[in-house]
């Protein structure tokens, strides 16, 4: 029976790189000389530290662009809040998304079910599988998904015929 994927993975090695790449062009830019500010990467959160909010911005900034040019969607990043730290220091965790929370796998089983495609959708751990009789439903699906899930940048994979 054909079946695909839907999945919200982001590639980290290529996250891995724009960090590195982010970090050398910090210390290379004279705006950012003799400041603390400093990007790192741990498991699946990005630490942004600066003097200053718009110093964070700046880091930021570089960062999407380092993310953009790897082909990496920037809507997995999930932005946490400016914190203060000791002495004039402040930081922001950015966090990045690797699979889809349960809330979302179930508006999208729901979604599916509503339009009245013969196809099922069933969640399975951090993914949907969508399954159907005809290749045609399961491409309509997946139009369908594109359509009504903006804001998360889903991928289809393990596309079966």
């Amino acid at each position: 029976m054909p079946s695909f994927d839907t999945v919200c993975d982001a590639n980290m090695v290529d996250v891995k790189h724009a960090v590195e790449n982010t970090t050398k062009e910090i210390t290379t830019r004279f705006d950012f000389k003799g400041t603390p500010a400093a990007i790192e990467l741990k498991d699946k959160e990005i630490t942004m530290i600066g003097d200053a909010d718009f110093q964070l911005t700046q880091i930021e900034d570089i960062l999407r662009n380092k993310l953009t040019k790897r082909n990496v969607d920037v809507r997995f990043l999930d932005k946490g809040d400016i914190q203060k730290m000791g002495g004039d220091k402040v930081k922001q965790v950015i966090k990045v998304r690797n699979g889809i929370d349960t809330e979302t796998a179930k508006k999208i089983q729901r979604q599916i079910k509503d339009s009245k495609l013969k196809v099922q959708a069933a969640i399975q751990e951090e993914k949907v599988r969508v399954t159907g009789a005809k290749r045609d439903d399961l491409q309509a699906a997946m139009a369908l998904i594109r359509k009504e899930m903006v804001d998360m940048p889903l991928t289809f994979d393990n596309f079966r015929d």
